[in-house]
């Protein structure tokens, strides 16, 4: 059993969230502890100016309400959502909170994955600890 999970999610598919939850729970046992993580990514400097700084704060907190309401029905389940690239990111948390096992969704690699590389793509290859891919 894994002490330490960490499950990235992206709000735009929950069909591949569940299942990684789910193998989260079963790797995590009794005591596991499982965090949900959402990476915000960096809005470019030509296209922040076209939104208000409203309008980005009230999508943050929709995005913290959501992973909260989802961490809530997992025991030892939290939620927390960052800012940065979302793979660089998510491999940065994991070494930093001494995560021990990555359960990450995954679709099938399309063309742009052969030329620019898919978030799983790489944490499976930079992760420092097991990576499960959910697929």
């Amino acid at each position: 059993m894994y002490k330490n999970i960490l499950v990235p999610v992206s709000l735009d598919d929950d069909r591949d969230i569940k299942g990684a939850i789910e193998v989260a729970r079963v790797l995590a046992g009794e005591h596991g502890k499982i965090t949900l993580l959402h990476v915000v990514e960096y809005i470019p400097g030509y296209a922040i100016t076209y939104l208000s700084p409203e309008y980005l704060s009230e999508r943050r907190k929709a995005v913290v309400t959501e992973l909260e309401t989802m961490a809530a029905n997992i025991p030892n389940g939290i939620g927390e959502v960052v800012t940065g690239h979302s793979g660089r990111t998510i491999l940065d948390y994991a070494f930093k909170k001494d995560v021990d096992c990555i359960i990450i969704a995954s679709h099938r690699p399309g063309m742009q994955d052969l030329l620019l590389g898919s978030t799983a793509t790489q944490v499976v290859r930079h992760a420092n600890c097991a990576v499960h891919v959910i697929r």
